[in-house]
């Protein structure tokens, strides 16, 4: 599967390893019930080793290792641009794993720790398999009263579907990573895909997607982000000419967020990005997305028809 996915890789733009991608501020209902200006930094960095099919992330990184001293000066540059500076929390996301030497390098930690310091949680994102010593370090380099919440592509809780993803994770290894960081003091957030590949009708997305919130809040999660299945990567180009692949339609995924956010076992955040164009056609797409927006910032089940 890892070699089919690296031949079909397609043109890739040139990056400068020495800024980063994208950057932006936006408000987040925190853990403690508030609602927080969050700062989002899009590092630039190696491709993620991974390659499953339902990921283009890719196209937003380098095929070398960045230098060191790089992540830090992106920090940098990021941070001096207009409203960042106003953040408490702050996410630093590298299309990959924070803690795979191959995208940062672990030299770079303290530095970059330095420059996060003054924010009261910082958010980076992991696969499960290299969750170990390397986030404690890096913990341990931020002052005492920021917390660390390590994200991780839970995807789907079902094993099966998990090995035809290519996501080379079992469910047992996403529970011992979350519990690992939950017992040395740092928050666990779950990525969690409504309708993957593979789920053609929308009862077993929706089934799916229940369960795997289930899971995730079992785990330890203190939040988690619902992400609607996108078309993209060209391996789903294939597998929607087979069937095999469909977003989920807009009331499935409305519905996965009403049981998430209804459970109140942790915030659930609906990923809207590029929402606009993933729905459309659907009946008053506006309001229904204004009202999945509302609910990210209440976190409360609004009324349908708000």
């Amino acid at each position: 599967m890892t070699g089919g996915a690296s031949s079909k890789r397609r043109f890739r733009e040139a990056l400068d390893p020495w800024r980063p991608q994208a950057w932006f501020v936006e408000p987040e209902r925190a853990e403690s019930g508030e609602l927080v200006p969050v700062a989002t930094v899009f590092l630039t960095n190696r491709e993620c080793p991974w390659r499953c099919i339902y990921c283009d992330l890719w196209k937003g990184t380098t095929t070398e290792r960045v230098p060191p001293g790089a992540i830090p000066a992106q920090i940098d540059f990021a941070l001096l641009q207009p409203g960042l500076g106003k953040a408490r929390h702050i996410k630093l996301y590298n299309a990959g794993s924070f803690f795979d030497p191959g995208a940062i390098p672990p030299e770079d930690f303290p530095a970059i720790a330095a420059r996060v310091a003054r924010f009261e949680r910082v958010i980076v994102e992991c696969h499960p398999a290299l969750v170990g010593p390397a986030a404690v370090s890096f913990r341990d380099s931020l002052p005492p009263t920021a917390v660390l919440e390590v994200a991780m592509g839970l995807e789907v809780a079902d094993d099966a579907l998990l090995a035809r993803l290519n996501k080379r994770m079992t469910l047992a290894q996403f529970r011992q990573a979350a519990q690992f960081l939950v017992g040395h003091g740092m928050a666990v957030r779950a990525f969690v895909i409504v309708k993957p590949p593979f789920v053609t009708s929308e009862e077993d997305a929706l089934r799916l997607a229940w369960r795997s919130l289930d899971f995730a809040f079992d785990c330890g999660a203190s939040a988690v982000a619902l992400i609607p299945a996108r078309p993209g990567p060209v391996e789903l180009e294939g597998l929607a000419r087979t069937g095999d692949f469909a977003p989920p339609t807009l009331t499935t995924f409305e519905t996965a967020v009403d049981y998430g956010v209804g459970l109140g076992r942790g915030r659930v955040l609906a990923d809207l990005w590029d929402a606009e164009k993933l729905f459309a056609g659907s009946e008053r797409l506006g309001a229904r997305l204004a009202r999945l927006h509302a609910m990210n910032l209440s976190q409360r089940v609004e009324p349908a028809d708000a």
